[in-house]
């Protein structure tokens, strides 16, 4: 079932990112979880800043429940139409990664700029424990991504060795 699961979340995607690029969202994440009648196929969507302004820290989320509702409909029929998930019932869920979302692509790093995140990371060496970092993220050059820990310290780290990320919501 996991290489099935794999196939429909590939294709929800794709089809979920042909109806948000019509509608300028962002398709953040797919997940399909459960089994038999209680299968829960989520869509996590975002909307953002033209290209080049950062995303606001009081409000990381440009996407709205209308947002939500459309692509509810419009992906939701268009998986059924085409019967991308076989078999018994599965319940549709659509909405925003929410402030402590996951930085799960590259272009994630670079959005949130300038907002703090923890992050865990391969070591360098394959006998050595994962690191975990906490700090503000400085951007991203070619595939290396910026982090500030404090008192005055960046550490870079390529985009390949992240195993986990995700913003911290800060007051």
């Amino acid at each position: 079932m996991a290489g099935n699961r794999e196939s429909i979340i590939e294709r929800v995607t794709a089809i979920a990112e042909r109806v948000g690029a019509t509608e300028g969202i962002d398709i953040v994440n797919v997940e399909f979880v459960g089994g038999g009648r209680n299968r829960v196929l989520r869509l996590f969507i975002d909307r953002f800043p033209p290209d080049g302004q950062p995303v606001p820290l009081a409000n990381p989320s440009g996407a709205t429940l209308e947002d939500c509702e459309l692509i509810s409909h419009q992906v939701g029929a268009i998986i059924d139409t085409e019967n991308v998930i076989p078999g018994d019932a599965y319940q549709l869920e659509v909405g925003t990664p929410g402030v402590d979302r996951k930085l799960t692509r590259l272009i994630d790093f670079q959005r949130f700029t300038g907002h703090q995140a923890k992050v865990t990371i391969k070591a360098p060496e394959p006998d050595s424990p994962q690191t975990h970092l906490v700090g503000v993220l400085q951007g991203v050059e070619g595939n290396v991504i910026h982090l500030d820990s404090g008192g005055g310290k960046t550490i870079d780290f390529p985009y390949e060795q992240v195993l986990k990320a995700a913003l911290m919501f800060r007051w």
